[in-house]
């Protein structure tokens, strides 16, 4: 019997790292991505995974499941506006060969072989089924009456199951299941989808650790339970410089933040002194090199280019490598623009492009003080820790 996994990573939710998706926060010293697949890819009955990402990290994802998958099989696809669109991206990357497709939320990061194994003898003999917890507390169901909340009835945990991952879908339901995928009608999870078409689900044993990491709360208790919240002890520092002059005729970009009305840097590409000086501090941490040699001025394929996305590629070869961001200090040294005033922006644009959080990042503006060499110019220092 051959088994494949979607694992579904397609989410644009910032509500846990702000700038960043949760899929891409660290626990230790990889992401909930990375952890997701690995343990997906690590079912010995599992012949490979298929991963849906947002379509701006196919790259990086390509980077990162690569690594985490153990040698198996890996298929990265781009997600879509809703998670059932994402879902059957996924789904329809699977090879025709293929009798059992299970779909895995990449936010349970600490699914074990026993849970997937009984969702897939399940499948194979029902059709469907998925991994559900048992409900230990006593429900109540409330009603609200005005502003308080009042206690209407008791409901029977007997007959309740929390909903977990993976599901399992045989491939005579997978091919059913496809085209209804793209209704306008949104539902929560595939195996209610299966449901209204007419297909009983069978509920298999989950586990109480295979936890959705959505709060901040879920996620201290996950990099707890890793003992991640520890320092790390292996790091390394990297500094990175660079200086523009302003020019006529050019936007302003930078750390990947368009700054209307305002003169714009002169450069080869556009210019993004900000970007510039982090990509040479990260790859300096990680010995990989510097912004210059990885994407040199004397190339046409990088005129005008957005120095964000030269970054987010830097960035993936020093993940690659093993490494994680520590944190990022930045001074920008300007007259204008006023970088107090975008620092916020600058921070969740940097956060996006290395895979962290705005926490983690320090951005502070200087002004030259009428050292004249300086007036008519931007001067950027970074300096980046990464841990691993």
């Amino acid at each position: 019997m051959i088994v494949d996994v979607v694992v579904a990573a397609g989410g644009q939710g910032r509500r846990l790292g702000g700038a960043v998706a949760k899929q891409w926060l660290t626990l230790g010293d990889r992401t909930i991505f990375e952890r997701s697949v690995a343990a997906c890819a690590a079912s010995p009955r599992v012949r490979g995974v298929v991963a849906v990402v947002p379509a701006a990290d196919l790259d990086a994802a390509r980077v990162l499941a690569s690594a985490a998958a153990g040698g198996k099989l890996i298929t990265i696809v781009a997600g879509g506006a809703r998670r059932q669109d994402s879902v059957a991206a996924g789904l329809a990357a699977v090879g025709p060969d293929v009798d059992v497709v299970l779909v895995h939320d990449a936010a349970r990061p600490f699914v074990t072989d026993a849970v997937i194994d009984r969702v897939i003898d399940a499948t194979a003999r029902t059709g469907v089924a998925i991994a559900a917890a048992r409900v230990h507390d006593t429900v109540k169901h409330v009603s609200l009456d005005g502003d308080t909340r009042w206690i209407d009835g008791t409901i029977p945990r007997e007959d309740l199951a929390l909903a977990q991952t993976p599901q399992g879908f045989r491939r005579d339901v997978l091919d059913a299941l496809l085209p209804a995928m793209t209704s306008p009608v949104d539902v929560t999870d595939e195996a209610s989808l299966a449901e209204r078409l007419g297909h009983r689900v069978q509920v298999v044993e989950g586990h109480p650790d295979n936890v959705k990491i959505t709060t901040e709360d879920d996620l201290a208790r996950a990099r707890r339970a890793l003992g991640a919240d520890r320092v790390l002890s292996v790091a390394r520092i990297g500094i990175g410089y660079d200086s523009h002059r302003f020019a006529d005729g050019r936007r302003l970009v930078i750390g990947g933040v368009h700054v209307p009305d305002a003169r714009g840097l002169a450069g080869h590409s556009d210019g993004d002194a900000v970007c510039h000086a982090v990509t040479d501090a990260v790859l300096g941490a990680a010995n990989l090199g510097d912004v210059g040699g990885l994407f040199p001025d004397t190339d046409p394929a990088f005129k005008d280019a957005d120095s964000l996305a030269l970054l987010r590629d830097a960035f993936a070869r020093v993940q690659a490598a093993g490494w994680r961001l520590g944190n990022l200090d930045l001074v920008v040294i300007c007259h204008r623009p006023k970088i107090g005033r975008i620092a916020d922006a600058l921070r969740a644009s940097l956060a996006g492009a290395l895979a962290s959080t705005p926490d983690r990042i320090s951005v502070k503006g200087k002004t030259p003080e009428g050292t004249s060499a300086l007036e008519d110019a931007m001067i950027v220092h970074a300096v980046a820790l990464l841990e691993r």
